[in-house]
């Protein structure tokens, strides 16, 4: 689907100061989002399988091992069937880490700077390297023309 944008999705939570930052990035970069905290709408087992799916790592890279619910459910999740898992997720959404950031097709969890961009579509990629070597040919240019 070539000139298709995908909106956005970011997971969130209205404390969380990653989300924040994830959120105030992609709006700078005129993407559309759509945000969803998923505290106050938590989500469903398919999301949660949807966005399983999309990970490198599987369940070790949207569970919070930092999370107080974590702590306090003290269970060894690698014992754990992914359906059990997944429903533990659902019941217990502060388990995940936050932000979540997807198009349907990448995925981020967490906010990471260097990472983020790869939700910038590749032709305003391309076009904003293009602008950037020109910036940056026009300034060798004027100082070597002015030394």
């Amino acid at each position: 689907m070539k000139g298709v944008f995908y909106v956005i999705k970011v997971y969130s939570s209205s404390s969380c100061s990653s989300c924040r930052k994830a959120k105030a990035w992609l709006e700078k970069q005129g993407l559309e989002i759509e945000e969803r905290n998923i505290l106050a709408e938590p989500l469903n087992e398919e999301e949660i399988k949807n966005i399983l799916c999309l990970t490198e790592f599987g369940t070790d890279e949207i569970i919070s091992t930092r999370s107080k619910v974590y702590e306090k459910l003290a269970i060894d999740f690698d014992e754990l069937s992914l359906s059990e898992v997944v429903k533990l997720m659902v019941e217990y959404p502060s388990l995940l880490r936050r932000p979540i950031i997807t198009d349907g097709k990448k995925l981020q969890i967490g906010y990471n700077e260097e990472e983020i961009h790869q939700f910038i579509p590749r032709k305003i990629r391309k076009l904003s390297s293009l602008k950037m070597a020109e910036h940056l040919l026009y300034m060798d240019l004027e100082k070597h023309q002015f030394a």
